[in-house]
Formats: C-alpha cells, structure tokens, sequence
C-alpha cells in the first residue's frame, strides 16, 4: 500500500513539518518539554496516494501520547498510529468511516494489550489516541484518553472529544464545573486509555460543523492544552498563520511549565491547490511495527 505519511517522533528537542496535500494544509509540531528526557507523544498527517482511496477515505490527523516508562510509552503511542493507519485505509467501504475508525481503534488496542501482556519490559503500556477524519466537507473522529481534537470555524472553537478522566467524570455528574475541571488537581487522572485492558471504549462520531475554507482542526496531547485554555487556543488559531499558530502554542506552554511532552497537529481548509513534493513528503509503504524495532 503506497502511501502518504506525514508524522513526527523524534528525540530531539522539537521537531516540526508542513505539508500541502489538495485542499488541506497540516502542520504536526512536537516537543520534549521542559522535563521530560524522552518525547513519547506521536502526532501524524496521513493520506493515501491513491486519489480514488483519498476521496473515500478522506485524510486521516492522529495524537497519541503514550505512557508506561522505559520507552513503553513510545512504543505504544507507535503502535497506535501505526496500526490504525493501516487498519482504517486498508478496509473497504463496508459500514462507513466511523465503523472503520472503530474497528482501527480496536485492533490496535488489542495487539498492543497482547504485547504488554507478553513482554515484561513493556507490562503496564498505554496510550492516548485521537485521530480525525477529513472527507470532503465532514469531519469525523474517535477518541480515546484524554488527548484531545477541536474545531474552529468563523473565529468560534468547539471541543470534538470529551476527555475520558476522573476529573471529567465529576463535570458530568454535575459535582463540579468545567472551569474547576481546569485546575483540579487530579484532573490528569485516565479512566480510559488504549492497550491498557482487552475491551476499549471507543467514542466514535461526526461533527455537526462543516469543514470548509479557513477552517482549522487542532489535535493536540494534554502538555499543551494544561496550560493554554480554550479561549487562548481559539485566539491563536484566529489570527496567526498555521506554522506560527502551532510554535506559538508550544512556546507559550513552555513558558508556563512544559511538564509533559507537547504535540500539535493543525489542519486547515484552504483553495485546492497542486500538491508539492518535500523530501517530508514521499511516497513509500507504510512501516508496520516488528519484534527487532522494540525494547
């Protein structure tokens, strides 16, 4: 399967790219942080090269930030961008694009549970994971943990996902505010999170907005969105120019902290336009995780 990947997992302090592709500009920006050592977010821009495929299947924007410790998190965070990849572009049109992101989510999930459970030094891995979908006009998503996907439109910005916390479980039963929610202490708390368990809970859906010119999508793992706000997040995607939007957030949230990995996928409707070729952007088959590539 010949494919366009546009993706970022790198040790070096930051890394960032750009890529054209039709009517859809993305940029994906990741960072160590102020204190991590080791960057176990993963953030990708993928589409098929094969335009029939592209308009069935649309583009596909993915955030995994990964956990569990000696470079486990990296692992799984790879594996899930990876494997959902293949999974959601190799399956035809049976059931739609919410039924294949599903089925993405959930076969990714369980070879990455499967290999925590048979390798000791992988035991206890995870990961985050929210991917969108752009086909045409229409967004759709799914989502797991506590990454999280926005969309702006005419300056206004709608949260996609609903994070899967602790924290978030209390704004729901109505026993705190979403403001409080913020700044509680216990707000990084997961109550779901891929290869953790055999059975995932995969939120699958389509956004009600549609995607046309200038509007952007964000993805981004919680180290950024733990120190700017909505408000703040919307401000900056309003009137800065993508690449600059994104340098600015992860500057921003350094500034105030940068405890934690930050990654940021943007993606935003623009003309249709001839697409360039970059030595970031090739064609080549998409890389399927093996025994020698981990720890």
């Amino acid at each position: 399967m010949f494919s366009k990947l546009f993706r970022r997992k790198s040790k070096k302090e930051t890394q960032s790219e750009v890529i054209d592709s039709g009517n859809v500009k993305a940029v994906v920006l990741s960072d160590l942080g102020n204190i991590r050592k080791n960057n176990e977010d993963m953030g990708m821009f993928f589409r098929i090269a094969d335009e029939n495929i592209t308009r069935e299947k649309g583009y596909l924007l993915i955030v995994a930030d990964g956990m569990g410790g000696h470079q486990a998190g990296e692992v799984a965070s790879k594996m899930a961008a990876e494997i959902i990849s293949e999974e959601y572009f190799k399956q035809t049109g049976n059931g739609g694009i919410e039924k294949n992101l599903y089925r993405a989510f959930t076969v990714a999930n369980k070879k990455i549970f499967e290999l925590s459970s048979a390798r000791k030094s992988l035991q206890g891995m995870g990961t985050t994971c929210t991917a969108l979908v752009i086909a045409g006009d229409s967004v759709y998503y799914a989502h797991a943990g506590d990454s999280r996907g926005y969309f702006l439109k005419k300056n206004v910005i709608t949260r996609i996902t609903q994070d899967h916390t602790y924290v978030q479980e209390l704004v729901n039963k109505g026993e705190i505010t979403a403001k409080e929610a913020d700044t509680h202490p216990k707000r990084n708390i997961l109550t779901n999170a891929m290869g953790t368990k055999p059975d995932l809970r995969v939120d699958t859906g389509k956004c009600d907005l549609t995607f046309e010119k200038n509007d952007r999508l964000l993805l981004c793992s919680d180290g950024l969105y733990d120190y700017l706000s909505d408000e703040e997040l919307a401000e900056i995607l309003s009137k800065m120019p993508l690449q600059e939007a994104a340098e600015y957030m992860i500057t921003e949230s350094k500034k105030r902290g940068g405890h934690d990995n930050l990654t940021v996928v943007l993606a935003e409707k623009t003309e249709a336009i001839k697409e360039t070729t970059t030595k970031e952007t090739r064609d080549f088959v998409l890389p399927v995780t093996k025994e020698h590539d981990l720890p």
